[in-house]
């Protein structure tokens, strides 16, 4: 696969809006990826941040302007499922390596969705189950493989009258 789990993040970022918001209410993004022959960093925070890329011999340095709208939650899915409607991102942190051909990749994100712990995973659940994948479910955690092979988590938790959460993808 060679560091062909990154796409899907780093497409995240190259297909953000430039619809402006207020300070504080962006997306954190958070990459690094390293390969045998160099990496990949990108911190942003909800104010902007920077893009680093370097390899054997060249690096480019790159601002994030502030308060870029990153379409993240739209733009997610696992094998067609994405977050419950309404739903935000509010962090992505990706850790990935491709060194002496051993792929590993860790992707966390954080999410707020505009309904209770409970609905939003039972939503989830149903449209994991027309998609033929299977989930087992813990009190208002679901957890399962993707067709791909790696091993996913998704935990809610309660955040007044609607849900806060995280998505974790491991692929090892």
């Amino acid at each position: 696969m060679r560091l062909a789990f990154l796409i899907p993040p780093i497409m995240l970022l190259a297909a953000c809006g430039s619809e402006e918001k207020k300070a504080g209410e962006g997306t954190e993004v958070s990459i690094n990826a390293e390969g045998d022959g160099g990496g990949i960093k990108i911190q942003t925070g909800k104010d902007g941040g920077k893009i680093r890329i370097g390899g054997d011999g060249a690096a480019i340095n790159i601002d994030v302007p502030d308060f870029v709208d990153l379409d993240v939650a739209s733009d997610f899915d696992i094998d067609g499922v994405k977050l419950y409607p309404g739903s935000n991102v509010t962090t992505v942190n990706v850790d990935a390596s491709d060194k002496n051909g051993a792929d590993k990749a860790r992707v966390e994100l954080g999410f707020t969705s505009p309904a209770a712990p409970a609905k939003a995973a039972d939503w989830m659940a149903g449209e994991f189950a027309k998609q033929g994948i299977k989930v087992t479910r813990t009190g208002d955690t679901l957890a399962g493989k993707d067709k791909d092979g790696a091993d996913f988590t998704i935990k809610f938790a309660p955040d007044g009258a609607n849900a806060k959460g995280e998505v974790v993808i491991t692929k090892v």
